[in-house]
């Protein structure tokens, strides 16, 4: 493993560590609102400040993170399966089959998922709990994300299926379920640790656009997205740099993803 792949490894250790340790380092939550310290600057209370009614940003980000880097793996989750399910029976059993699943595959690529997104949580009530609004946000995710996956699928499957150990096996009078199941899942099962991996950041962008437009979590729960927003009227980056700790850390873990996923994106090419 190279330096920079043992250095993203790490890195992302320690954010997962700091998220999930989240209670211990800011005991006292991300909602608890300081009236006496509106949108002040680090102090040896608040490391990262408050912001503008006074919450404790260090425990927002801390909490924010655990957010993203637990239920993006989730959405990834059933993206994958999802992907698994329509794009590698399909290209297993082929025909009409095949076209049918890559002519879906095709429609929902063309149409821009971000805005369909958008448009479903923006349908939603107003005043929808802070845990209904997480769950929705990334079960979309999952359910609109497994397009590019699918297709990648499909092709895998298809060559497996013209392979010539399923040709001995169908010969051998295996039947074509148990077929599927023996031979061609556990064949696929590098292509879907890759599908799942690197749906990983793109969900986590996802959500963090979401949550700049006001449509991912609800408040009070923090989450990128969120705390991203933020910057939306700071003039300068010497005005208030602590607000920009959110963005740094999200272009980290986004990176280290890619710099860990390098060799994962060559097995599903």
């Amino acid at each position: 493993m190279s330096f920079w792949r043992k250095l993203a490894c790490v890195l992302l250790m320690l954010t997962l560590g700091a998220s999930a340790a989240a209670n211990w380092l800011a005991p006292a939550g991300y909602a608890k609102q300081y009236r006496e310290a509106t949108d002040a600057p680090p102090s040896r209370d608040h490391w990262l400040g408050t912001d503008e009614i006074g919450r404790d940003r260090f425990a927002r980000v801390l909490y924010g993170t655990r957010i993203s880097l637990m239920l993006a793996p989730a959405a990834a989750l059933l993206s994958t399966l999802m992907a698994a399910f329509i794009g590698g029976l399909a290209g297993y059993l082929g025909g009409a089959w095949a076209r049918m699943a890559m002519a879906m595959t095709d429609l929902f690529l063309s149409l821009p998922w971000l805005f369909l997104l958008i448009t479903a949580r923006a349908l939603m009530p107003l005043n929808v709990s802070p845990l209904v609004s997480v769950v929705v946000t990334f079960l979309l995710l999952g359910l609109l994300g497994w397009t590019a996956a699918a297709r990648v699928l499909c092709a895998s499957a298809a060559s497996l299926r013209a392979s010539d150990f399923v040709r001995q096996a169908r010969a051998a009078g295996l039947p074509g379920q148990r077929l599927f199941w023996v031979h061609v899942v556990p064949n696929l099962k590098p292509v879907l640790y890759a599908q799942f991996w690197i749906s990983i950041p793109v969900f986590i962008l996802s959500e963090a656009n979401l949550g700049i437009l006001g449509l991912g979590v609800a408040e009070p729960m923090p989450s990128w997205g969120s705390l991203l927003r933020e910057l939306e009227g700071l003039v300068s980056v010497r005005e208030e740099p602590w607000k920009f700790v959110p963005l740094i850390l999200l272009v980290i873990v986004v990176t280290s993803f890619q710099l860990l996923l390098s060799k994962q994106e060559e097995v599903a090419a």
